[in-house]
């Protein structure tokens, strides 16, 4: 009786590893470039080919009732994954929250200071110089992160030994914007930003499996009056509308400005277009564009400098 339990004693402990294995979750899919996929010798062997990481500066906060609070991080790496495919780049998330403090009376939201944030990016800056990265390519993820980027960038040049660039702001020169045009538009123009229809098509095509159009709650927007009285002139795209709208909406309720999300929506999307209009084909072009551009950067970036020089 004795070596029979001792038998069944091992054969449950061999089993339990095993049966570990059978996991409901979907397998991960290894990703080339993808710096959490990469085993050290695949860092190694990226190094013989490139000294440039792209890494996306993003947030966790609410998207409405529709998109999940991880929409700006996981867009974001999803983006700066498909550059990687194209080119040889490193893709180094490094932080899922960002600056999101006018969210915060949604819950799910997750917001960190400004000066933590720079300095998390900075230092991870850092310890991929020290392996041989030389080049980084920021990726702002999230609008409230616009300062942060800037800042990071010029920190990470004036810090390091590393060379900084603000991905979204170099695109331009390479960016086709014809197809993006000719994409369906509302007959007339309306107020449509945070949790919108761009937001909703980019993640119908790039994280399609956590986009809710069932769960869409139309949002009933309520706006300071005096920004309400500028709101036409900002949907008509007039830019210093835009500068002086923005510089006031979506802020933390503790400024008491009354602009929080929460304080101007009621489903925490900003905009007034139904978020169910966005296509999948809208989030198709926007994203094929944004790599097009980004790798035709990258490869002029790299013939004037090459990986491995200076």
């Amino acid at each position: 009786m004795k070596r029979l339990a001792l038998l069944l004693i091992i054969a449950a402990s061999v089993a339990q590893p095993l049966a570990a294995q059978n996991t409901t979750l979907p397998p991960i899919e290894k990703v080339k470039n993808f710096l959490p996929h990469m085993t050290r010798p695949d860092v190694e062997s990226l190094l013989t080919r490139s000294d440039m990481v792209i890494i996306p500066v993003a947030s966790l906060e609410q998207h409405g009732t529709h998109l999940p609070i991880g929409t700006d991080y996981l867009n974001g790496v999803e983006r700066a994954k498909l550059v990687a495919q194209r080119v040889d780049v490193l893709v180094a998330p490094i932080l899922l929250p960002g600056q999101s403090p006018y969210h915060m009376e949604f819950a799910g939201t997750v917001t960190l200071p400004s000066s933590l944030i720079q300095e998390v990016y900075v230092e991870a800056a850092k310890s991929l110089t020290r392996h041989g990265f030389k080049r980084f390519l920021i990726l702002n993820a999230h609008g409230g992160n616009r300062a942060i980027t800037t800042f990071i960038v010029d920190r990470i040049n004036q810090e390091t030994g590393g060379i900084a660039v603000d991905l979204g702001a170099v695109l331009g020169p390479f960016t086709d914007r014809e197809p993006a045009s000719a994409l369906p538009r509302p007959a007339q123009p309306v107020f449509d930003r945070h949790g919108g229809t761009s937001e909703t098509s980019n993640s119908l095509y790039l994280i399609p499996q956590l986009v809710d159009l069932d769960g869409v709650t139309a949002a009933e927007l309520t706006l300071p009056p005096h920004m309400e009285r500028m709101l036409p002139e900002v949907v008509a795209g007039d830019p210093t509308a835009l500068v002086v709208f923005l510089a006031e909406g979506l802020k933390d309720e503790a400024t008491g400005k009354g602009t929080s999300a929460a304080q101007m929506s009621t489903t925490g999307v900003w905009g007034v277009r139904d978020p169910a209009e966005a296509t999948l084909e809208r989030g198709r072009v926007s994203a094929e564009s944004f790599v097009d551009a980004a790798a035709a950067f990258i490869e002029r970036w790299n013939e004037l400098r090459p990986p491995g020089t200076g």
